[in-house]
């Protein structure tokens, strides 16, 4: 398709219809399926709703789409389009609806980056929920399923940090069918073929990569069964004990079903099926999408799909297994990257968009370095339950050449009309600057970062340290601050000798479980003698399927049962929040006077050598330097460690400690 043209963004026929007229010009009687989503429909490889939909449309089905229905009114928008022969599918869009909604601070956002104008309240909180209960009132006898990040990450019992309270399987409280988690474009072709042959929804219970609510009973000889919801309601240390269950199966090759109960009825969980083979992600991004928000926008700025427009998603799934990040729960651990035929033949899609100017915003994916890597020996994968492949060290067995991604730079810059092609996905700095006993990768990997600084950055590289904590890095599955000195080095020297003038912006998250005031104290000091004055932070977010999260909903550390410490009151997060900004005038004598309480006159010196005008430093300066102060972890020279209240270390992935007799692993 030729996606210059005004006809590719104009044209309502080459887009899959969202009205009743667009389906009548089709000459359909009905849709096969029909998807309703909480996005605005746009035809992009970047939006789950048009992913699903051209798959399916691919595969011979008529689909049509209700983007962002009406949920308040007459419920005209779930009535419009009528009865699908086979499902409704429901996707409450690309972002989880409640961090879509609500800050960490659970303070309402006034904007939506999904919906035209930017527009706040064009869905409702739980979209999967409200709209399979309208669906079913409406239709009772059609299968209503489920997909997309809201679904994946709710499959389980899990916390709810906006009702702040454990929830049930997203099964139970909504009137779906069947889930579908992580990535589903074969789970639901696969689906979409057995309805259409006259399977009836409930008889289905053997396809990968769904749950559902089951009339059978496990096999606890052959099947994992988790602690019931109700005693992980009563006992917070069991929810924690299940979360590791659920994170292993979820990162294996071949992984296990999985139950859990919920009062009387059984959620059952299908494993997850193994990453799509190159031609099988190349056919689901070259399917004819227009890239461009359906007409019915009529131009509205969607500002979601200005950031992606000319962006190229290179692969997907990640291995570096942060605690806080649900990439690896929803996209799987290893890694699915298209071939650069199928790269090559998106970028010059994009270079004929007619609102191109030369520049492609981002060649990445959710990790933007991790493009066709996987292991050396492929069966010690399929055996291995590591949450992470770089954490607490790189593993033996990666195969961490950036020679692939250099050829796929080097082939996008030489097409006609690429003026030059950005990376502004997150890069993973550990991972390039990772020893390899092949010298021929390490000189790959050097050459990389140089191409990826010379090339590559749009006069700010953004990159994730989290935190400058080892003990606190050591929870988040990050690696030492030093390796990010390290690569600053790097950065720095490339930009001397190419005559640059970039940036690189850090991004550091307070409050994250482990993290106490006085690591803050030491991370505004570390920044300050980089000469950073950071921008990009924030403060820890619960969301649900998260070893973070786990931590901070039951106290302690899933793989371990060890108590972790973690801030919750808006006191403590704004006590640590503050240290971010130590070079803003009006947070200093907040600082001050945390640092005087902590008894760490050395930082308060380090941070203001000059002392703060109209604030007494006498005393603080001259504080004891040794304190039995809870939050006071490191005491006078910041070298010297007091002894932690939790035990430090790398966290071991072996069997919990707590007694698993309701947790049956397969024999």
């Amino acid at each position: 398709m030729d996606t210059g043209t005004d006809k590719a963004r104009y044209d309502k026929s080459l887009y899959l219809p969202t009205s009743k007229e667009e389906i009548e010009r089709l000459g359909w009687d009905r849709p096969d399926i029909i998807l309703f989503s909480g996005d605005a429909y746009v035809d992009h490889p970047s939006f789950g709703a048009a992913v699903i939909g051209r798959v399916l449309q691919s595969h011979g089905y008529k689909v049509a789409i209700v983007p962002q229905p009406n949920w308040r009114d007459d419920l005209r928008d779930f009535k419009k389009l009528g009865k699908p022969k086979l499902f409704f599918g429901v996707s409450p869009g690309a972002m989880d609806s409640m961090v879509n909604h609500y800050t960490a601070a659970r303070r309402l956002r006034h904007d939506d980056p999904y919906t035209p104008g930017g527009k706040h309240g064009a869905r409702p909180d739980y979209p999967s929920i409200v709209y399979s209960k309208i669906l079913k009132e409406l239709y009772p006898d059609v299968p209503v399923i489920g997909g997309g990040i809201e679904c994946s990450l709710r499959r389980v019992s899990h916390y709810d940090y906006w009702q702040d309270k454990l929830r049930p399987s997203i099964l139970i409280d909504s009137r779906l069918d069947m889930l579908i988690y992580g990535m589903g474009e074969r789970t639901i072709v696969a689906l979409a073929d057995r309805l259409s042959k006259g399977e009836n929804i409930k008889d289905i219970t053997d396809l990968p990569q769904t749950a559902f609510i089951s009339s059978y009973t496990p096999d606890p000889d052959k099947d994992i069964i988790l602690h019931s919801y109700e005693e992980c309601v009563n006992n917070r240390t069991l929810q924690a004990s299940n979360f590791k269950f659920v994170e292993i199966e979820s990162n294996k090759m071949e992984g296990n079903r999985l139950w859990q109960q919920t009062g009387k009825r059984w959620i059952c969980i299908n494993p997850m099926l193994p990453q799509m083979t190159s031609e099988e992600i190349d056919a689901s991004f070259d399917l004819p999408y227009t890239r461009y928000p359906h007409p019915r926008y009529k131009g509205k700025v969607i500002p979601a799909y200005d950031m992606i427009r000319h962006s190229i998603n290179m692969h997907r799934g990640c291995f570096g297994g942060c605690a806080f990040c649900t990439i690896s729960a929803h996209q799987g651990k290893f890694i699915a990257s298209r071939s650069k035929e199928s790269i090559l033949r998106e970028a010059i899609q994009v270079t004929k968009m007619d609102d191109f100017k030369g520049y492609i915003s981002d060649l990445g994916g959710p990790s933007a370095n991790m493009y066709k890597m996987k292991g050396r020996d492929i069966s010690k994968c399929r055996v291995c339950t590591r949450p992470s492949c770089l954490h607490p060290v790189v593993c033996p067995n990666l195969n961490n050449d950036h020679s692939p991604l250099l050829e796929v730079y080097k082939a996008v810059d030489n097409l006609p009309g690429v003026k030059k092609s950005f990376v502004g996905s997150g890069v993973r700095y550990d991972l390039a600057m990772a020893h390899s006993d092949n010298q021929k990768i390490n000189e790959s990997n050097r050459k990389y970062l140089r191409e990826l600084i010379a090339n590559h950055v749009s006069g700010r590289l953004k990159v994730a340290p989290e935190h400058t904590s080892d003990e606190v890095l050591n929870i988040m599955r990050k690696p030492s601050f030093e390796l990010f000195k390290k690569f600053k080095s790097v950065f720095d020297k490339v930009n001397r000798e190419e005559d640059l003038k970039q940036q690189l912006i850090p991004y550091f998250i307070s409050s994250h479980p482990g993290c106490q005031e006085v690591d803050m104290a030491e991370l505004a000091v570390a920044t300050k003698d980089l000469n950073f004055h950071l921008e990009q932070v924030q403060d820890f977010t619960p969301t649900p399927m998260t070893v973070s999260t786990e931590i901070y909903y039951s106290g302690v550390h899933p793989y371990t049962l060890k108590k972790v410490f973690t801030a919750k009151s808006d006191k403590e997060k704004q006590a640590q929040r503050q240290f971010f900004f130590w070079y803003k005038p009006d947070a200093k004598y907040g600082i001050a006077k945390a640092l005087q309480a902590l008894h760490r006159p050395d930082l308060l010196k380090a941070l203001y050598p000059g002392g703060i005008p109209g604030y007494n430093t006498h005393k603080s300066y001259n504080t004891a330097t040794t304190s039995n102060h809870s939050n006071s972890r490191h005491s006078g020279n910041s070298k010297h460690k007091t002894k932690r209240t939790e035990k430090s270390g790398r966290f071991s992935y072996g069997e919990s400690q707590v007694s698993n007799n309701k947790v049956s692993r397969k024999k």
